[in-house]
């Protein structure tokens, strides 16, 4: 086997293709990719020595069978394993001998949701940031990447933030009551219990919310009123329970008033004044259940009723809980931020000292310098020498917290190092990187301990600790934030199903779809299951709500419980989950060119590319009265007869078909407009399928594929840059050691911690 040919002060520019890749190039690629036809700007010819990164390219496409196109002559299944074996290993050769780590920003900005977890651990301060800092942009699928810029606007919204959060961390005096307002979402149906409140009850809300100092506080509850200001179902008398951390504050009465009377002082007796310490509370408003024996409604055909012009109230709901104050403060009390914050607690400098050394450390995610704490000690003098030393500990905190050394991850290169050239990260750095990739948050003690001690770059002690972090708590972030945008699942809150059409959908519905997934992903990750369970799981979590949208017999109440689906072909997996179907189609219709380009995407690794302008618009299901209505797949077929649109809907459409069994919102159907689903279809490399069932099966057959696609959209999120084609070798090297271990989840993470693109980084 020959060589890789290396030119030009190092870098990779040409490649001598191994005999058995170079003969399927001959027999296959040739006639389109030469040097005279040169199809998509592509030459395999020998003159033309392609370099490696489009090499990679020409790897993954012959990987996935997407070439030779579907039609013209292909090479047999043992041909194109040795070809890609021959190419890969070549190529796998020269990364070794030459490793490219690629190159993060020096400077990245925590993101939204990594700040607020930050401040979380730093402080003991679960503060929601959504209302202080805007939504992340993403890039390559993720929003940690295009985080380096700090414009005036932010930081004027970082500084605000900061305000806010040393304040209820320290517990300061607050001179003048406010009010809080916590909306309960419009379109949530109220009719059945609510998990986390008190069983017996039905509708209300459930939220945490953080009482600044220990102080008596106003609670005022707000029902629901329909565009004339009436009450919703309020036809008879019903009772209200308000409680603080489960117990009991009150029980209203709330009565029915004569037709025509105003409905504006039903609720105003809604309201109580109590002591409350400082801290995090959970505040839940319910309404007690009337007993079985006087039904609350007549038989319901829909299960939504949050919509007065078509499925309006049936019973009253809760619009708002209103928190006033704080009134008559008798101090910050011993809020779990005090705790966390006070590590001693006399008032004098040395104390100080030894409070904010403590912050630094973790809030810097390094060896605090002399100078760290000079910088922020001055804020701590001014301001006791003016109010006192729970005054100067939290002046300090805010210019902390709006420090570039929390609000960004800095990576330094060594001194004199060569321009381009890979370095091992420092243990701080590695721990940093560590830290946020599983947890999306600071390193915790442990981290920072085995840092500076130097013990952590280690293979040894990497896999200790990732075991360690899978298994905290914390590690929900991999739910949350990284599958949260993996599988789009962040796109449920802006996804409103048209109510003509799926007159069912509410947010019940919608928050239930979601938390089937979470809890689905979650025990993959939890139980360290083979990544391929995510497409073939005999499994799902499901409440009563979610149950009946999909036919599931026997599911009672608002918990989420296990099921397993032997009785239940058609689910199974993520590719059948309601929260996914949805996302991935129209509000009044499925698309199969949007659920096809996401598994091409996020399944195979192989997105499409982005659409022509002035694409036309599919055509309806029928234009006019007498037409008759199309089906998808007619629809669908008359748009790619464009011949702009036919190259990326030839790969796209077959796939997304298998699923034209799930109607926009994930339930299962045979027909379409009268007319039965025909949800077969083709995959790239040839494979027939009938149903989405077989397409799942049909995955499954090369595992490796998924898991490196994966791996990939792992790596992207935990190097918070995207992938170029010099990590392709880093990436097989992780997938074919996963291997051994059946691809188990914690496999993945194993391999990307230890891997050349986490653990090193080029200098500039």
């Amino acid at each position: 086997m020959r060589s890789i040919l290396l030119f030009a002060a190092g870098s990779v520019l040409a490649f001598a293709q191994p005999p058995a890749a170079r003969a399927v190039f001959d027999r296959y690629c040739l006639s389109c990719h030469n040097d005279r036809v040169r199809t998509a700007g592509v030459s395999l010819s020998p003159a033309s020595k392609p370099d490696p990164a489009l090499l990679e390219n020409v790897v993954r496409k012959l990987d996935h069978r997407h070439m030779p196109p579907l039609g013209l002559p292909r090479p047999d299944e043992a041909t194109y394993k040795a070809a890609i074996a021959s190419l890969t290993d070549s190529l796998d050769r020269a990364a070794t001998a030459k490793p490219n780590a690629g190159r993060t920003g020096a400077f990245r900005r925590l993101n939204r949701f990594e700040y607020q977890n930050a401040i979380r651990d730093l402080l003991a301060v679960d503060f929601n940031v959504a209302s202080l800092l805007p939504a992340d942009e993403t890039s390559h699928g993720f929003d940690n990447i295009t985080v380096e810029n700090l414009s005036p606007t932010l930081l004027e919204r970082y500084l605000t933030a900061a305000a806010r959060i040393s304040r209820l961390a320290v517990g300061s005096p607050i001179r003048t009551p406010a009010s809080d307002v916590i909306m309960i979402p419009p379109d949530l149906t109220q009719e059945e219990h609510i998990e986390g409140l008190p069983l017996g009850s039905r509708g209300g809300a459930l939220t945490t919310y953080h009482f600044p100092v220990t102080a008596k506080y106003e609670l005022q509850i707000r029902l629901a009123r329909d565009r004339d200001e009436r009450v919703e179902g309020l036809d008879t008398p019903h009772r209200v329970e308000l409680t603080l951390d489960g117990a009991r504050l009150d029980l209203f009465t709330v009565n029915p008033v004569p037709r025509g009377t105003d409905h504006q002082n039903v609720d105003k007796h809604l309201t109580v004044k109590v002591p409350v310490t400082a801290g995090p509370h959970q505040i839940g408003v319910s309404f007690l259940r009337k007993t079985a024996a006087l039904l609350e409604t007549a038989r319901q055909p829909y299960q939504a009723h949050f919509n007065m012009d078509r499925h309006p109230r049936v019973q009253p709901a809760v619009y708002s809980i209103s928190v006033l104050g704080p009134y008559e403060a008798t101090g910050p009390g011993d809020s779990p931020s005090r705790r966390r914050l006070f590590v001693c607690q006399e008032q004098t400098d040395a104390c100080a000292t030894r409070i904010l050394s403590n912050l630094l450390r973790r809030a810097y995610r390094r060896s605090v310098a002399p100078a760290d704490l000079e910088a922020v000690l001055k804020f701590y003098r001014d301001a006791r020498a003016e109010s006192g030393f729970d005054n100067g500990i939290e002046m300090a905190l805010r210019a902390l917290l709006v420090n570039p050394q929390f609000l960004f991850r800095i990576e330094k290169d060594p001194a004199g190092a060569a321009p381009g050239t890979p370095h091992r990260l420092s243990d701080f750095e590695l721990a940093s990187r560590l830290s946020f990739f599983l947890w999306s948050s600071i390193p915790d003690d442990t981290l920072l301990d085995l840092a500076s001690r130097g013990q952590l770059n280690t293979p040894a002690v990497m896999e200790q600790q990732v075991q360690r972090m899978l298994a905290d708590p914390r590690s929900d972030a991999l739910v949350n934030n990284f599958a949260a945008q993996w599988l789009y699942l962040r796109n449920l809150d802006s996804t409103t199903p048209d109510p003509r059409i799926f007159p069912d959908f509410d947010d019940n519905l919608r928050q239930a779809m979601r938390r089937e997934t979470e809890l689905f992903v979650a025990s993959i990750v939890r139980e360290d299951r083979p990544a391929s369970h995510l497409l073939r799981a005999d499994y799902t979590f499901v409440n009563e709500r979610l149950a009946r949208h999909y036919g599931i017999p026997h599911v009672y109440g608002s918990r989420f419980r296990r099921v397993t689906l032997a009785d239940q072909p058609a689910r199974g997996g993520l590719l059948s989950q309601a929260s996914i179907l949805t996302v991935t189609s129209y509000s009044t219709r499925t698309s199969p060119v949007i659920r096809g380009k996401w598994i091409l995407a996020n399944i195979l690794g192989t997105p499409p590319a982005p659409p022509p302008p002035a694409v036309p618009q599919l055509k309806e299901a029928a234009a006019r009265p007498g037409v008759k209505a199309l089906s998808m797949r007619e629809r669908v077929a008359e748009h790619r007869a464009n011949p702009a649109c036919a190259g990326c809907h030839n790969l796209m459409d077959p796939i997304g078909f298998a699923f034209e069994n799930y109607d926009a919102v994930g339930r299962w159907r045979t027909s379409e407009n009268g007319v039965p689903v025909d949800a077969s279809g083709v995959m790239p490399d040839g494979t027939k399928f009938a149903h989405a069932a077989d397409l799942r099966n049909a995955l499954l057959r090369r595992p490796e594929l998924f898991v490196s696609t994966l791996t990939e959209k792992l790596l992207i999120y935990a190097l918070g840059r995207g992938v170029e084609p010099y990590d392709a070798p880093a990436i097989r090297q992780i997938v074919h050691q996963a291997g051994a271990r059946d691809y188990r989840f914690s496999s993945l993470i194993l391999g990307i911690v230890n891997s050349t693109p986490f653990t090193m980084r080029n200098s500039l």
